[in-house]
């Protein structure tokens, strides 16, 4: 294996620095992509994630001829992210938008409506509806579908974490969302609780904690034709040697469905990935 980051790999991680838990400022997050864009994994990092409304702060850490790529998570109301992302300053490229469209036990088919209009006047942007994984989910997977089949450059983003334990799907709803996404065409992202590659229970939170490994292969699997209790299976598991196994053969595939997940440490992930043995490290063998 070469120091390069496999393909399967490529752009899996965003960069939540500025995000809980790390909650680094502003100024520390952009010299810290800095270092990760020029690191040799840099492969394995998507951009840098921030508010909306931290945009004109960014503008005034960027020196006269520098350009910085972001991914926008929308902390304003949807009405107003079109001006903010209008107003950016030319030096900034927003690549993707994240925005919640609604709250648990609400229905996402009114702010999912606002977020597709917006997206219909964007250019150049991929646009992530985050759907809570309760009422009215099963719609809104249809609704984002058929908005991607029309052109729409937008997909699906699912919380997998949380400050409480009912924001940590089950093995099995996760995977049924993954195959739901599966059946429809439809990539998707993940936020929050990811941090490691294999499930682990948290001793600080004493939750138990979904693997991004785990998902990995899972999403492999499921991309493949694997049904939901197979999927599930995949995702509970706390061996990684499966989890290995599954991904290891793959390494130089594109990976399917699964677009990756922010995480508020870079370093973290890829130091997991480095002790499963399926990035280097930056050493030859």
């Amino acid at each position: 294996m070469s120091t390069q980051v496999p393909h399967l790999f490529t752009g899996l991680v965003d960069d939540a620095a500025v995000f809980p838990p790390g909650s680094a400022s502003l100024p520390d997050a952009v010299a810290a992509h800095h270092g990760h864009r020029d690191a040799w994994y840099a492969d394995l990092v998507g951009p840098l994630l921030l508010p909306a409304s931290t945009l004109p702060a960014l503008a005034d850490l960027l020196g006269p001829g520098e350009s910085f790529a972001v991914g926008v998570i929308g902390d304003l109301p949807i009405g107003r992210l079109d001006a903010a992302l209008a107003e950016a300053d030319r030096r900034i490229t927003v690549r993707q938008l994240e925005v919640a469209v609604a709250k648990r036990g609400e229905d996402p088919q009114p702010g999912l409506a606002e977020l597709l209009k917006l997206a219909e006047r964007l250019t150049g942007v991929a646009v992530y509806a985050e759907v809570p994984l309760t009422f009215g989910l099963t719609g809104a997977l249809d609704t984002l579908a058929a908005a991607r089949a029309d052109g729409l450059p937008v997909a699906a983003k699912f919380r997998t974490g949380g400050l409480a334990a009912e924001l940590f799907p089950t093995p099995v709803e996760l995977a049924a969302v993954i195959c739901a996404c599966r059946d429809r065409g439809l990539p998707f992202k993940l936020t929050a609780g990811l941090h490691h590659a294999v499930r682990h229970l948290d001793p600080e939170t004493g939750f138990t904690h979904h693997g991004f490994g785990n998902v990995l292969a899972a999403t492999l699997a499921a991309a493949e034709g694997a049904e939901v209790d197979a999927v599930a299976a995949l995702l509970a598991a706390t061996d990684p040697r499966p989890l290995v196994e599954q991904t290891r053969a793959r390494c130089d595939e594109q990976r399917p469905l699964w677009v990756g997940f922010g995480s508020c440490s870079i370093l973290e992930p890829m130091t997991d990935l480095i002790r499963l043995g399926l990035v280097n490290g930056g050493f030859d063998r």
